[in-house]
């Protein structure tokens, strides 16, 4: 079972393991840990990461960077008009109304959803794991930023099915960090102290997020997120692209943003200079050559007129900072440690402003890229069954507070309650109570527009279907359970009807009860196992803690309704039935299932013609590296095993190979060129075998010598009667002899034959040949040589004298086949082999 993280970011991505031995962050076919979130279409395939990456200035058009923000947002939102002038690429109207990217592919216009594009990505990194774990990855944990909705939430769920992965979590990039940060220590307070609270900054490329978690042992808790979706990494690329934008334009009188491949090497100039301004205070300079019309353009720029150019940018950093303390209603002496992650927080400013307001120096314990994917691969491990993970509770938190609005009978108008406040433990089900006759609409929505980073507050509507009243024709009493799950995504997950046997008239309030979804063992569930052990119960307590339940009476829900018709005396306990109702579900944005279907047939297409366009291409470099190899070998160390006329006509030959792979062979089939190596080859295979031959040959004929001059030694030391080969009969003495002589004569005609022979035409004798004749030397004189001698016994009487004693009070003097390797046993007459003392050292 695969164990995988992966850290989805704006413009790069992580991939996360885990092994035995640990966590491990793996790299790409590039040996580069870090993957770049872009993908770039061609007019055969597509290209994914560093080989996108590359093309971003020659196919500026049909590369695409930064789709990440696009998530669940439709094409009419303000928030994608206001990108759209800015991106080099095409965005498009999906027939869903959501936003599309338009591209040339396959030499044909697409346009592609954003789930699509980032299943495309999410494709390369499964690749990726399955390359460092040497098997497939179906599970995994993705991060996304705390401020996703839950329909950009849906969006990368779906995403993450086109790609063939069962994400268990999604996972906030903060809470993951957290993770990574805390399941390592083993100082932490106990369950039953006061927490270490943690803050946790993240600023990448394009979001800023912020988290102040409480830590005790084995568990980590939440306790609220805020965030500045806006403000990442590109506003200070920004700041230095005007600039440099206005200085060309005086300088050289030229208007880079007319032409987008300039501006896209201007981008990823200015990207770099910030980096080194990291780490120098003096002038640095930036050089492009050949920027635009054939201009070489150059400026310089130092830290110190950077800050002061973007210092608005830097002013909105303290803002969520000041979120979290108001939130949780601590004070900055309460704060044990500042974290920071995320490749922007190497800039000094940053550090400096987020030091100086929580009035401490910053921790840089956790590597600022990778943290984020270390933690999703060990929230996976603690997911899987096939890791034995150290357990460590997690506690998110619901970013945004939902409500749910229904029309109420009772008043004949629209009814609000707000079910999950902002910062509630999340996962987390509630279960509300109706009174209904009919079938009716709960609508979801997030009820603090203002501080939410989209412009559409709807989360969805859901139709309880087969509502019917009592058979006395009164309202029957339906209880509906609503969640936030693992994934941070709202659902009414059930529905049941109380049929109640024998009803009277009167009906109680609206109540609400709530359970936390977590198991025994403090761990996270994924959805399957919530709707297996999940169901409302009831305690003492008003306050929802961990691992327990509560009610709330109608009175304690902001916003409830105490009923939707008058309260009624209440009646004995009567027998009453439970049936499940279907439930429509019409969330926001998500894809349909055709839908779904359908893009995860397309992306299986894609990936086909992707690795039939490798292996085009690969048949296509194995010609060409043939032409090059062997043209320089014909006048290297092939030049003695070939004759002028065959090297004239194989040079020709490589020759016109060369002109046709550029001319009419840079466009052919993968069998075009399979069948044109093969014709290379044949012309240039035998002269490469000759060589092969002439270089293996000699050490060939010295292993038959060896062995021939050891079969002559055993013939000519069994014609002495030396004493350990007197046990071979003279018959197997002769076949030896005469294997051998034969052997010799063989190899001196062979050799003598061989010499005759000119380099550049077969020789006479191949390699295969001698190794034949020393296998069969072998197998027909080893038998005899190494026939073992027989096992020697002592005569009867000398074996009873031994067994009697010692002769005159003397010992016996120790026979010689002792030194043999015989020894006797006491009031025995047989003998066995001495066995050798084990070592146990």
């Amino acid at each position: 079972m695969s164990v995988v993280g992966f850290d989805v970011g704006y413009l790069n991505c992580y991939v996360a393991v885990a092994r035995a031995g640990g966590i491990e962050t793996v790299a790409n076919e590039y040996s580069d840990r870090c993957t770049p979130a872009c993908v770039s279409f061609g007019p055969r395939n597509r290209s994914i990461g560093a080989a996108a990456k590359s093309q971003i200035v020659t196919n500026c058009k049909n590369t695409v960077q930064g789709f990440k923000r696009f998530h669940g947002r439709a094409f009419s939102d303000p928030f994608v008009h206001k990108l759209k002038n800015s991106l080099v690429y095409d965005i498009a109207q999906m027939p869903t109304g959501t936003t599309g990217i338009k591209v040339m592919y396959m030499e044909e216009e697409k346009v592609f959803s954003i789930e699509q594009v980032t299943a495309m990505l999410l494709t390369k990194l499964k690749e990726t794991a399955e390359q460092a774990l040497k098997k497939p990855v179906n599970d995994c944990v993705v991060s996304v930023p705390c401020y996703y909705t839950d329909a950009e939430r849906r969006s990368v769920v779906d995403a993450a099915q086109i790609a063939g992965l069962n994400c268990l979590r999604l996972m906030n990039e903060t809470t993951a960090v957290a993770l990574a940060y805390g399941i390592y220590k083993q100082d932490l307070p106990a369950p039953e102290e006061k927490p270490r609270n943690v803050v946790f900054v993240d600023l990448g490329h394009s979001g800023y997020q912020t988290s102040l978690c409480a830590f005790n042992k084995g568990k980590v808790k939440v306790l609220a997120t805020a965030c500045d979706p806006e403000l990442g990494g590109k506003d200070f690329d920004e700041v230095l692209v005007r600039y440099f934008c206005e200085e060309f334009g005086k300088k050289y009188k030229i208007d880079v943003k007319t032409k987008p491949r300039a501006l896209v090497r201007l981008y990823q100039e200015c990207e770099k200079l910030k980096r080194v301004m990291s780490a120098n205070c003096s002038d640095l300079p930036l050089n492009i050559e050949c920027f635009m019309n054939d201009i070489d353009v150059s400026g310089k720029m130092n830290r110190a007129q950077f800050e002061e150019m973007a210092a608005d940018v830097f002013a909105r950093v303290e803002a969520p900072l000041q979120s979290l303390l108001e939130q949780t209603k601590l004070k900055r002496e309460d704060i044990y440690a500042v974290e920071i992650v995320g490749g922007a927080s190497r800039i000094p400013a940053v550090k400096e402003r987020i030091s100086k307001f929580f009035g401490k120096e910053i921790s840089t314990t956790l590597n600022a890229d990778e943290a984020v994917a270390r933690g999703c691969a060990l929230q996976c491990a603690i997911l899987s069954p096939a890791f034995k993970v150290r357990e460590f509770s997690i506690t998110d938190v619901v970013s945004y507070p939902i409500s749910l609005k229904w029309h109420s009978a009772a008043e004949e108008g629209l009814s609000d309650c707000e079910v999950f406040p902002v910062n509630h433990a999340a996962p987390f089900s509630k279960v509300l109570t109706f009174y209904r006759k009919e079938p009716f609409n709960l609508e979801a929505y997030y009820n603090n527009s203002n501080g939410l980073p989209y412009p559409d507050p709807t989360i969805g509507k859901f139709l309880i279907q087969k509502v019917v009243p009592q058979a006395s024709g009164e309202s029957s009493k339906v209880k509906v359970k609503v969640r936030v799950n693992i994934h941070g995504i709202f659902s009414v997950s059930s529905a049941s009807l109380v049929e109640v046997q024998k009803c009277e008239e009167g009906e109680e309030p609206m109540e609400t009860e709530q359970a936390n979804e977590k198991d025994g063992e403090n761990k996270m569930q994924t959805d399957q196992e919530e709707q297996q052990g999940d169901g409302p119960k009831e305690a003492e307590e008003k306050t929802p803690r961990e691992n327990e339940e509560m009610e709330i009476t109608p009175e304690e829900g902001k916003g409830e309704k105490k009923s939707d018709q008058p309260p009624q005396a209440k009646k004995p306990k009567v027998k009453t039935k439970v049936l499940d109702l279907p439930i429509e579900n019409s969330p926001q944005w998500q894809l349909a299932d055709d839908m779904l279907n359908l893009f995860v047939e397309n992306e299986g297409k894609m990936i086909m013609q992707d690795k039939l366009e490798k292996e085009r291409n690969d048949a296509k470099n194995y010609v060409e590296e043939y032409v090059y190899e062997m043209r320089d070998k014909l006048h290297g160390i092939l030049e003695k095993f070939v004759s002028e006329s065959d090297r004239d006509a194989l040079s020709i030959k490589l020759e016109d190979t060369e002109n046709w792979l550029y001319e009419d062979g840079e466009d052919q089939s993968k069998q075009v060129y399979i069948d044109k190596l093969n014709e290379l080859k044949k012309l240039g295979q035998p002269i490469q075998e000759r060589y092969t031959e002439a270089e293996v040959r000699p050490k060939a004929f010295e292993e038959l010598g060896k062995q021939i001059q050891q079969y002559m030694k055993f013939v000519e030391a069994c014609k002495m009667k030396e004493e350990q080969y007197d046990h071979i009969d003279d018959a197997n003495v002769q076949k030896v002899d005469k294997m051998a002589s034969e052997a010799m004569m063989w190899m001196n005609s062979a050799m003598n034959q061989q010499s005759k022979q000119n380099l550049t035409v077969d020789p006479a004798v191949k390699v295969k040949d001698i190794q034949a004749k020393i296998r069969e030397l072998f197998s027909t004189c080893n038998p005899i040589v190494t026939k073992p001698k027989p096992r020697v016994e002592l005569p009867k009487d000398e074996t009873a004298a031994e067994q009697n004693g010692p002769v005159n009070g003397q010992e016996k003097p120790q026979d010689a086949t002792a030194d043999k390797g015989t020894t006797e046993n006491t009031g025995t007459s047989e003998t066995t082999e001495t066995k050798p003392e084990m070592d146990l050292d």
